[in-house]
């Protein structure tokens, strides 16, 4: 499941910073509501945690706000470190948070793939099978997932009556959590000191590995399981095959998902309405490869999960404007998120890096 680092350059379609912006506050486009998504799948999880069903997982977004990129937090979210915030220790940096400001300039634009509903079955065929084939060491207890990325996100900026669609620059994001999802590490450029901070919580991750383990392989159970913890508070801006699909995603993407359980989330995802393949797509180290995605009819945004075209290796993931709508100032081909997996490691303690002694 390792993916190997990239070294490839910025991505070619990123437009090159011409100055400094000043530092003001982000005005999420209307309609997106990301961050209460984020609370919303909190409840999702807990409720999920308490019912009856047979396993304690919710497959869903994490639960709580600090773990996920900058898009979804609100301004100013990380001058809580040091606090507690639901159940969630915040350490590690120093009293002013020890950030660097990321840079930001023109919004991140793509040129759009081409969308296919008749090849989305067969690719995503294609994908399980891959991923049921891919050789991993199997985690033990004690050890931690490792993960490592380069994200980047695009929001409209607001200064006074002024507002127009900025990126921050591509920077990297470390992730290690325990295999109960109850332990682990944050280091992102922007967001986090150069020390990171802690993700110790009491409320467990729910794409942690060994819930992800429990999961059901019969994709028909699977996925009535998504709908499940998507129908359980779902916003009712965001679609509900929508939900089912990112649901999905996530558990996708700063996971490690077992070979068997990492097939069958792939053949779920064939069962959603409106997932389409895509002929193109570039995560954000400028890796071009295929890719499955669904369009959220509300906001005119459509995710993208991207494969390697000859392996089906999971690339990362990007958010693209496909549609232009009333309420969003943002222009077809505007990347809202991009992200690329550059490491994904079973490591044996918290905060190493794969090859470090522990």
């Amino acid at each position: 499941m390792n993916a190997s680092p990239s070294h490839q350059p910025h991505p070619a379609e990123w437009t090159e910073t011409q100055s400094l912006l000043p530092s003001v506050e982000r005005d999420l486009p209307a309609g997106r509501h990301q961050f209460h998504k984020e609370q919303m799948m909190a409840q999702i999880h807990e409720d999920l945690r308490t019912s009856s069903l047979t396993s304690p997982v919710a497959p869903a977004k994490r639960p709580n706000p600090f773990l996920r990129r900058t898009i979804l937090l609100p301004a100013g979210a990380f001058a809580l470190a040091g606090a507690v915030v639901g159940g969630l220790a915040l350490t590690g940096g120093d009293a002013d948070g020890g950030r660097t400001a990321l840079a930001t300039g023109p919004a991140l634009t793509t040129r759009i793939g081409t969308a296919d509903a008749k090849g989305a079955p067969q690719l995503l065929d294609r994908i399980s099978l891959a991923a049921a084939d891919t050789s991993g060491p199997t985690p033990h207890k004690g050890q931690y997932i490792y993960i490592a990325s380069k994200v980047a996100d695009s929001y409209i900026k607001a200064d006074g009556d002024r507002r127009e669609a900025v990126s921050d620059e591509l920077h990297s994001r470390q992730v290690w959590n325990s295999l109960d999802g109850k332990d682990g590490w944050l280091i992102e450029a922007g967001e986090t000191s150069d020390k990171g901070i802690t993700l110790t919580s009491d409320t467990p991750f729910s794409g942690a590995y060994n819930a992800l383990a429990e999961l059901p392989t019969d994709p028909d159970a699977l996925l009535r399981r998504i709908y499940r913890a998507s129908d359980a508070d779902r916003d009712p801006e965001v679609p509900r095959d929508q939900a089912a699909f990112v649901a999905i995603g996530d558990l996708l993407t700063e996971s490690y998902p077992p070979a068997e359980v990492g097939a069958a989330l792939y053949k779920a995802a064939a069962k959603i309405p409106g997932v389409v393949a895509v002929n193109d797509a570039v995560d954000a180290t400028g890796r071009h490869g295929v890719a499955i995605a669904r369009e959220n009819s509300v906001d005119g945004e459509r995710t993208e999960w991207i494969f390697d075209k000859k392996t089906l290796q999971f690339l990362g993931e990007r958010i693209v404007v496909v549609k232009a709508t009333a309420d969003s100032p943002l222009k077809v081909g505007t990347v809202t998120f991009t992200s690329a997996i550059t490491e994904r490691a079973v490591v044996d303690a918290n905060k190493q890096v794969p090859g470090q002694a522990s």
